[in-house]
């Protein structure tokens, strides 16, 4: 039995946070310390509630704390059009089992990291706002994170502008904190998420596990597919996995195809704002910062999902 790897969890939940929750308490890899909620899919009052009520399905009590209600110096944008009202339509879940922590998520990310005796890995799959917090409010506790795994950023193309993924477009400016904190980065952009594809015969491998979760996993992926197959249609009716690629990477990178490159955010373009611009060719010869991640096996990332959901309640 390995020693299970220390996290937080930075999420927004969301169809694709929700099955990356789902993928790493039931990988029972992790040793996580807390889940921290963000808003951006939803407002903070629902993606608090969306997270509560996942782990009340799947059985787990974490210590769960509230972020920020809205980015650090703009209003918030939220991604109804994908998510529906609730932030986690399509289903039905149970309702919250447990209240969430005393206390802000990034004064929670703070205590966590500097009572550690081991280094924290965050993850995070929601806009930056609360881990952006966390460094401005404790520089000193920057050694001792080990990395961010973060869902955001693109090398080509956005999905809310022409230049820029939502989760970095939403808050850009704690976007640029956490690319320029000197944290080791991995990103998993768009480039590798719509390639974790699920299409509607693995929505149905998923229901036939014959679990609520599985069961659950596959009415939110029907739900959110609508929204893909109506405007993406270059992914060929699949809808983008995006969150769990994060919790993939960290069981298993051999399934994904990255590089290592120096990743900045742009905060003020006239069109480019939130923009990840990454450095592939190494022109700037700087230093990378960042091992992004552009690939992946989806038949592996799949399976992984699978041996892992069909576990749980």
């Amino acid at each position: 039995m390995h020693k299970r790897l220390p996290i937080i969890i930075d999420c927004d939940p969301g169809h694709d946070d929700a099955i990356m929750l789902m993928l790493a308490f039931g990988s029972k890899l992790f040793d996580i310390k807390a889940v921290t909620i963000s808003a951006g899919n939803q407002t903070q009052d629902n993606t608090l509630r969306n997270a509560l009520r996942i782990l009340t399905l799947i059985g787990e009590q974490p210590p769960v704390y509230r972020g920020s209600e809205s980015p650090l110096f703009r209003d918030l944008i939220i991604a109804d059009y994908v998510h529906g009202k609730t932030g986690l339509d399509g289903t039905d879940l149970p309702e919250p089992g447990f209240e969430p922590g005393e206390g802000s998520a990034n004064h929670a990310i703070g205590r966590i990291v500097q009572s550690s005796r081991e280094k924290i890995t965050l993850v995070a799959t929601g806009p930056l706002t609360n881990i952006a917090g966390f460094l401005l409010l404790f520089p000193e506790l920057k050694s001792k994170v080990e990395k961010i795994v973060l869902m955001g950023g693109s090398m080509s193309r956005g999905n809310y502008t022409p230049l820029a993924e939502f989760n970095i477009y939403v808050d850009p400016e704690a976007a640029s904190i956490v690319f320029n904190s000197t944290i080791p980065i991995v990103m998993c952009g768009l480039e590798v998420t719509h390639k974790a594809l699920f299409f509607k015969e693995d929505i149905e491998l998923f229901r036939a596990i014959g679990n609520k979760t599985g069961k659950v996993l596959a009415e939110l992926v029907d739900f959110f597919s609508v929204y893909y197959r109506e405007n993406r249609p270059e992914l060929g009716g699949g809808a983008a996995l995006h969150d769990p690629c994060t919790i993939a990477w960290l069981i298993d990178p051999s399934i994904f195809q990255s590089k290592p490159c120096h990743v900045d955010v742009e905060v003020s373009g006239e069109l480019t704002t939130g923009a990840t611009v990454v450095d592939f060719y190494n022109l700037l010869k700087l230093e990378p910062n960042t091992e992004v991640v552009y690939d992946l096996d989806r038949a592996a990332f799949v399976k992984l999902l699978y041996d892992t959901i069909k576990t749980l309640p």
